[in-house]
C-alpha cells in the first residue's frame, strides 16, 4: 500500500513540476524554428479570434442601426431615442446619419479583416466618419431643452467602435512584430 501511495504522490507531483531536462543546453536550429513556427501559428489564431470578436460586436451594432433605420422609415418618431429630436431634425437626416454610422462600422470591419498593407486606413476612415457623426449628434443633443443621457450612444457608438478597432489592430500588430523579432534573433547552434 505504501509503495502504491508513493507512486501515486510522485505521479501527482510530476504533473505540476517543471521539465527536468537540461535547460542550459542551447536550442538547435530545428528546435528554434519549431518554437517560432508554433508562436506564429498561435498568434495567427489569436489574432483572427480577437478580430472576429470585435467585428461581431460592430456587426451587431450595425444590425441594430439597420433596424432603427427601418423603423424610422416606416414609423417616423416612434422610437423614443428618435422622438427626442422630432422638433430639431428632419426624419431624412436621422436616417442618413444612421446609414453613415452603418458605413463607418462596415469600414472598421473591412479594416480589421483586410490583409493589405493599407488595412489601417479603412479603420482611420471609419474613425473620421464617426467623428463627424459624433459632432452632428452632440450638436443636436445640446440643443434639446434637457440633456438626455440615454441617447449618449448615438454620437459615441460608432466612434468607440472605430477607436476599439484601432486599438485592437495596434496591439495585434505590435505582437506580430514581436514574433517577427524573435525569428530574427534565431542563432546558429553548432554541437560539438
Amino acid at each position: 500500500m505504501r509503495k502504491l501511495a508513493r507512486q501515486f504522490r510522485s505521479s501527482e507531483d510530476e504533473k505540476f513540476s517543471l521539465p527536468t531536462f537540461d535547460d542550459d543546453r542551447p536550442m538547435d536550429i530545428n528546435e528554434q524554428e519549431e518554437l517560432v513556427r508554433s508562436l506564429e501559428k498561435m498568434h495567427a489564431q489569436q489574432s483572427l479570434q480577437w478580430r472576429s470578436v470585435f467585428a461581431a460586436l460592430l456587426f451587431c451594432y450595425s444590425a441594430f442601426l439597420l433596424y432603427s433605420i427601418y423603423h424610422q422609415t416606416l414609423f417616423p418618431w416612434e422610437l423614443r431615442y428618435h422622438a427626442y429630436f422630432m422638433e430639431d431634425v428632419d426624419s431624412w437626416m436621422i436616417i442618413t446619419s444612421e446609414w453613415l454610422a452603418v458605413l463607418a462600422c462596415s469600414m472598421a470591419i473591412i479594416g480589421l479583416f483586410s490583409n493589405s498593407k493599407v488595412h489601417r486606413k479603412w479603420i482611420w476612415y471609419s474613425w473620421s466618419l464617426a467623428t463627424v457623426l459624433a459632432v452632428f449628434w452632440v450638436y443636436y443633443m445640446l440643443r434639446m431643452p434637457k440633456f438626455r443621457w440615454d441617447v449618449i450612444w448615438l454620437p459615441f457608438g460608432p466612434l468607440c467602435g472605430a477607436g476599439l478597432c484601432l486599438y485592437v489592430d495596434h496591439v495585434l500588430s505590435e505582437s506580430s512584430e514581436e514574433v517577427r523579432k524573435l525569428r530574427s534573433y534565431m542563432y546558429a547552434f553548432k554541437a560539438g
